[in-house]
């Protein structure tokens, strides 16, 4: 897979539009987690050393123009870390914007509004994307974590303007391909977070390539469900039942390792009476928070023994301390192995950041569901635009 890089562009005094992925948490008006800001940044610098920088990004799930939803504060964290003026306009597309973007020079960089304000984005209807390309001599992608999506600024600007990947991309991609082409072995995947069916495209297509498969976070209830253990309370899609006791019954099934022992509540809720349970399952009226102390131990010592990793989904609720043991063990030991290691997906990330130990890890990427889709297998569509555009 070979993607034109900006090395490839004629940059000098350019209009760059630039797609980078800046959807992060925002309270009260300030930017909770700046993470994906820190993320865009080098990009960034390096674009305005010799153009004028676009940036563009969404913001959430707006049905419309949402004002809680605008990138103001966004603009304003990344100019504090940054170091330079970043100019916040208040459309994405329109005469004012082409006027704004037409009284820049070399080196400023501004910051268009919330691409989901127009419904044209996620349609990448063909007038938004005429109506981008008029401010814009050159396109960059550097936003991973939406280039699964077939939006107007991700595949529809760069199937119009000269585009290239953004270093970011290169590297998010980069990292996930070293784990589908020949991984060091052995190779562990480990698997949290709260539903089955947001993991099991990933779960089917790597269970065949992996060496083992570690299983907890919520998800992990409705495989013990399909082996026969007794649950509680604990969250469960029945309907997947019957599709995950056949994986655990093919012949890869033998891969999955499933907690041993957990952590378990009798209401979801922070200051709930707990247990620790000694094995799998949960008594009635109850359900379970984190995985166990033992089934933590196991899970640490199998990263630690491994030559490349991918962590996608927290052990427990983590948010709450009482629940954040599994995790943490699991955290720990994904920095500190010696192996090539991938820490993919918001929770996770925001797990690792929370011990502060996003700087271990080979790499931190910035993308969920994008990491997930190209682990399946999948060209993801962003990728792709670009690659229609070197041929």
């Amino acid at each position: 897979m070979r993607l034109p890089t900006i090395d490839e562009l004629d940059l000098a005094g350019q209009r760059v539009l630039l797609r980078a992925d800046l959807n992060v948490p925002v309270r009260d008006g300030v930017v909770v987690d700046d993470f994906r800001v820190r993320a865009a940044l080098p990009t960034i610098r390096r674009l305005r050393g010799e153009a004028i920088v676009i940036v563009c990004s969404h913001l959430g799930r707006p049905k419309g123009v949402d004002l809680a939803l605008r990138l103001d504060p966004v603009a304003a964290r990344l100019a504090d870390l940054g170091g330079f003026p970043v100019t916040k306009l208040d459309g994405v597309v329109g005469p004012e914007v082409e006027a704004a973007v037409g009284r820049a020079a070399a080196g400023d960089v501004l910051m268009l509004e919330n691409t989901r304000f127009e419904p044209g984005e996620t349609a990448n209807d063909p007038a938004l994307v005429r109506a981008l390309a008029r401010l814009a001599d050159v396109f960059v992608l550097d936003a991973f974590g939406t280039a699964h999506r077939a939006h107007a600024t991700t595949t529809g600007i760069a199937r119009v303007l000269p585009s290239a990947a953004g270093p970011l991309l290169l590297a998010e991609v980069e990292a996930l391909n070293a784990l589908l082409v020949d991984p060091p072995r052995p190779f562990t995947v480990v698997l949290g977070g709260a539903k089955v069916s947001d993991k099991l495209a990933v779960l089917e297509s790597l269970l065949p390539k992996v060496d083992q498969m570690l299983i907890g976070g919520g998800m992990c209830f409705t495989l013990l469900a399909a082996q026969g253990r007794e649950v509680g309370e604990s969250l469960v899609e029945p309907d997947l039942i019957p599709i995950v006791g056949a994986l655990l019954a093919s012949p890869d099934g033998s891969k999955i390792e499933l907690p041993v022992d957990l952590v378990v509540a009798d209401r979801f809720a922070a200051d709930a009476e707990t247990r620790t349970l000694a094995f799998g399952e949960v008594p009635k009226g109850w359900m379970g928070l984190d995985i166990g102390p033992r089934t933590a131990t196991r899970f640490a010592e199998a990263v630690a023994g491994s030559g490349s990793v991918f962590w996608n989904g927290p052990m427990g609720v983590f948010e709450w301390e009482r629940f954040r043991q599994g995790t943490e063990v699991v955290g720990r030991a994904v920095a500190q192995a010696h192996g090539f290691t991938v820490v993919g997906g918001g929770d996770s990330v925001a797990a690792i950041r929370l011990l502060g130990l996003e700087e271990l890890p080979s790499h931190v990427s910035t993308g969920g569901g994008a990491g997930l889709e190209m682990l399946e297998g999948r060209v993801l569509p962003g990728i792709a635009a670009l690659m229609e555009d070197d041929e």
